[in-house]
């Protein structure tokens, strides 16, 4: 049997028809099934129509408490429960969830270094409560987690979508249950990890570790590429068997998407 731990993220979010499509591939996918979901570019968008600028360093959003306020609003009300509804549409029973939900993923305030993201929550393999997950997956309801998580202080954190989604991943494979595999997909709209952006057919059939060091270093991956790049070789180095990157329709091919390896 295996799980797939699917994280959907960029216009795919934003797009009725593109949400409605991932999630009808989400469904087909067979064996047992998670989705993360993040919705920057909604966030952004919601932001600005408040009067507040959204502030990115090296792809990764700086969340003061104004900006946690939009962010909870945004991914665990409007996107989670849009995205619930579309999968009961499709008969996949499912259960929108933040980390603070059945204490669903605990995380602790990133330690201010030279940059203070604010209000931003990390997350270890000790965070991830598995035993509420696989319990809900036993009884074929779909947990569809957003991006926010809990500090088991009373405190909400902003938490990014794919480092979640990555250790939920190394958390369900360190169980070692008889017979399960665990995959990981990163879906957006993209083909894969581009080699030109502009232009949607030069994505990479298949990346090394060695290989994305060497474009780290040649800024051929910049922004936000790197840390799901980071989280995914990360994932496949703690005991997950396969992650790709790629669009949601191509969720059940094994060739038209990124994979990864060591």
């Amino acid at each position: 049997m295996k799980i797939h731990i699917v994280k959907i993220g960029g216009h795919l979010i934003n797009d009725r028809k593109c949400l409605h499509d991932s999630l009808e591939a989400f469904c087909k996918l067979q064996g047992y099934k998670v989705l993360i979901h993040g919705g920057g570019i909604k966030a952004d968008f919601i932001s600005k129509k408040m009067g507040v600028s959204p502030k990115m360093i090296q792809g990764r959003r700086i969340t003061d408490k104004e900006t946690l306020d939009i962010v909870v609003m945004t991914y665990a009300g409007v996107i989670n429960k849009n995205i619930v509804a579309i999968l009961q549409s499709y008969h996949c029973n499912a259960l929108g969830l933040c980390g603070a939900d059945g204490n669903c993923i605990k995380s602790y305030l990133r330690k201010m270094t030279n940059i203070d993201y604010g209000y931003v929550g990390d997350v270890n393999v000790k965070s991830v409560n598995t035993h509420l997950i696989k319990f809900l997956l036993k009884n074929n309801i779909i947990p569809v987690l957003c991006s926010i998580t809990h500090n088991g202080i009373g405190n909400l954190l902003n938490t990014n979508a794919d480092t979640i989604a990555a250790y939920i991943a190394i958390s369900l494979a360190k169980e070692k249950d008889k017979d399960c595999e665990v995959e990981l997909h990163f879906c957006f709209e993209k083909k894969g990890v581009l080699r030109d952006v502009k232009d949607s057919e030069s994505y990479f059939k298949e990346i090394n570790f060695h290989l994305f060091q060497k474009m780290k270093q040649n800024h051929t991956i910049t922004n936000g590429m790197i840390p799901k790049l980071e989280n995914a070789f990360f994932a496949l180095k703690n005991g997950v068997s396969k992650v790709s990157i790629g669009q949601p329709n191509h969720l059940n091919d094994v060739n038209n998407k990124t994979k990864l390896c060591l």
